[in-house]
């Protein structure tokens, strides 16, 4: 692979519902020009051993986005050079038509803990190989879904977080039950920590069976853990969640914490007298963004190490001396690594215009470090470079893999941008055209993040991204970060509250202007989309101004108070709204696109899953039905059984090319014609 040499500022680069056609029906076919890349070796997880000779990684096949939903293999690689050829480790022999994820090491590097449905397609369960290779130890015949393997400290148990009779995946991303009958919202199942004995295999439940843990640690003695949980219902109460140490001999839960703010990655000092974790306005489960904290291990008050932090931490690991955490952070629009010492010394140690990750999960920036943190491992990827595995020292990394070496970007130039609103600086990304046309103006079209506490960073945009595809197909692409968005402290993040879709919209209108100021975008045709929180700021754009000439809204919010009782998160309203919509309707009306609907005159073509749990169809039929009473251009497509997130190849494909498809019939005409006049 060639050498990777990110730049900040510039980077070469047949259902039926309510009436609604689903997927099969009335498809709006893209021209001649949207072919996509050829398919990439994907990654979604890595792990250094402790001691930092060997880093294991997951390889993804089906490209559907992560290890739980296909076919993936743990692989592990001797970091000395000549160290040897990569070696699969597995539960059973044969090729890769399995789920093999979730890589623990054991504390002396000799062994890993993984998950494997390779004896029950779809049901997972816990082995363990020694990472030299031969045949793996099943240790668990359950029921249900687990997750996150955990060694003790002393190597005698593994940690997991089990969830009893569970029929899929946790979180809201998934798709809903369907619910008939008398409907029992106590009835939850419940995500419990666990421990399994190595010697027997024998599994115990130990956490209290009405309490639902998201994230824990152990303590430096085996003898207890902490834990991120919460009582009652997994999917909405996380954002209510405490700090607790449950005792592992007796499954005692105490809780030492109530941080009134969304906490994550929970983590014990190594001389066991001090607990970090990350705390601030986070708007999803697992997408980390905030300030590090610590607080004694017995309970009291929070500390707040990094307060005039101008990034936000995404996670963090205690160093071996237990004086200093490393941690990764969202910073202007990549990536950081820096350290922070107990009294809130902070030093940088590398950032750049990429994204890093450790986890499954592709939104969580981190990295994985050795005990003594000389040795990090991590996947990186840019606008630019392809997805590989490195490791090394921060800032001097090197290749693991070159299964991607090959790739090239089949899309335009990509680079950061900076732009003033209000008193704040705001930045974003704009992807140019794949072939730019000298002299000839190109369409725009704004891509919204989720979140909103989130951001966009530099990816390698795959198969299935219809960034990517408007690139190819003449447009210029801006994804910008407005305030809300991680990435310029916690001051930054908080700026919408109460305030959702004006300030955050200002943003992202001067970000137009000086794009149009500065490259060759027609103004007139100018088109925004979006998924979530970039559906609903998609549904309020077009009832905000006539600019765009055209939208796609993907699993919007047109109506706040509706909305709150019909998602299965709701509780993550309160820090944005400041109450619910029962005690101060009018701070939900006040953003509600279904508010001024009667503005919209914007052709808005609307995507959803047909069982999305954090933005519920009733809310893209709303808006949809409005646009058709009003004589407003409009489509909607409801994707059978998926949830938040599209997971089927076949959905995310026509997904792009309905996206495509849209906005060319209303931005790109075919030459010789006029363009539609913006408004």
């Amino acid at each position: 692979m060639r050498p990777f040499r990110p730049r900040v500022l510039v980077l070469c680069a047949s259902l039926l519902v309510a009436g609604v056609r689903v997927v099969a029906q009335d498809r709006i076919t893209p021209r001649p020009g949207n072919e996509g890349p050829a398919r990439v070796h994907n990654y979604r997880e890595t792990a250094i051993s402790p001691d930092g000779p060997r880093v294991a990684w997951v390889e993804v096949f089906d490209g559907t986005g992560g290890p739980s939903s296909g076919s993936s293999r743990i692989v592990v690689a001797d970091l000395a050079e000549g160290g040897g050829r990569p070696r699969r480790i597995t539960a059973g022999a044969g090729p890769a038509g399995r789920a093999e994820h979730s890589i623990a090491w054991s504390p002396d590097g000799g062994r890993l803990a993984f998950l494997s449905d390779h004896d029950q397609p779809g049901q997972l369960q816990v082995y363990v190989a020694a990472a030299d290779g031969g045949e793996a130890r099943r240790l668990t015949t359950v029921s249900g879904f687990l997750a996150d393997p955990r060694w003790s400290p002393d190597g005698t148990r593994l940690g997991v977080l089990f969830t009893q009779g569970a029929a899929r995946a946790n979180g809201p991303l998934q798709p809903g039950a369907i619910r008939t009958g008398v409907i029992d919202d106590e009835a939850v199942l419940e995500q419990r920590l666990s421990t399994i004995e190595l010697s027997s295999g024998a599994l115990r439940q130990v956490s209290p069976p009405d309490l639902y843990v998201y994230e824990y640690d152990w303590s430096p003695d085996s003898t207890q853990c902490v834990a991120i949980a919460a009582h009652g219902s997994g999917d909405d109460h996380w954002y209510i969640a405490q700090l607790y140490v449950l005792a592992v001999a007796t499954g005692e839960a105490r809780s030492i914490l109530d941080p009134k703010m969304q906490v994550a990655m929970p983590r014990w000092s190594p001389d066991g007298r001090t607990i970090a974790f990350l705390g601030g306005l986070m708007s999803d489960e697992g997408v980390n963004g905030g300030d590090i904290y610590v607080l004694p291990a017995t309970g009291g008050p929070a500390r707040n190490l990094t307060p005039a932090l101008e990034g936000s931490a995404s996670w963090l690991q205690w160093h071996l001396s237990s004086d200093s955490i490393l941690f990764a952070e969202h910073r202007d629009g990549g990536s950081g690594l820096a350290r922070v010492d107990r009294n809130g010394g902070v030093t940088r140690l590398w950032a750049g215009a990429e994204r890093i990750t450790a986890a499954a999960s592709l939104a969580a920036l981190g990295v994985s470090a050795s005990r003594d943190q000389a040795a990090l491992a991590l996947i990186r990827q840019s606008f630019r470079e392809p997805p590989e595995i490195w490791a090394g020292a921060p800032g001097r990394w090197r290749a693991v893999t070159h299964a991607n070496a090959g790739a090239r970007p089949d899309w335009g130039e990509a680079a950061s941008v900076h732009w003033r609103s209000d008193d704040l600086e705001i930045q974003g990304w704009l992807l140019a055209p794949r072939d730019r046309e000298p002299g000839r103006r190109s369409p725009l079209i704004v891509f919204v993040h989720g979140g909103p506490s989130s951001a966009w960073t530099p990816r390698w945009l795959g198969e299935d991204s219809a960034q990517a595809a408007l690139s190819r197909r003449g447009y210029y692409v801006l994804l910008p970060n407005p305030r809300g968005s991680f990435g310029w402290g916690e001051r930054f993040t908080k700026a919408n509250v109460k305030d959702l879709g004006y300030g955050d919209l200002r943003d992202i209108l001067r970000g137009v202007d000086e794009v149009v100021r500065t490259h060759p975008v027609d103004p007139k045709r100018l088109g925004i989309t979006g998924w979530s929180y970039g559906g609903y700021m998609t549904m309020w754009a077009v009832t905000q101004t006539g600019r765009f000439g055209a939208a796609v809204a993907g699993a919007g919010i047109c109506n706040w108070q509706s909305y709150y009782g019909q998602n299965g998160i709701d509780q993550w309203m309160i820090p944005f709204f400041g109450a619910s919509p029962y005690d101060d309707p009018a701070v939900y009306a006040r953003s509600a696109p279904i508010t001024f609907i009667k503005h919209v005159k914007t052709p808005t073509l609307i995507l959803v899953g047909e069982r999305d749990v954090e933005c519920p169809v009733p809310q893209s039929q709303e808006f949809h039905h409005a646009l058709k009473t009003l004589g407003v251009a409009t489509q909607m497509v409801v994707y059978p059984g998926e949830g938040h997130r599209i997971a089927r190849p076949e959905h995310r494909r026509d997904l792009v090319e309905r996206t495509v498809g849209w906005f060319d019939r209303y931005l790109a005409p075919e030459p010789g014609r006029a363009s539609p006049a913006g408004r």
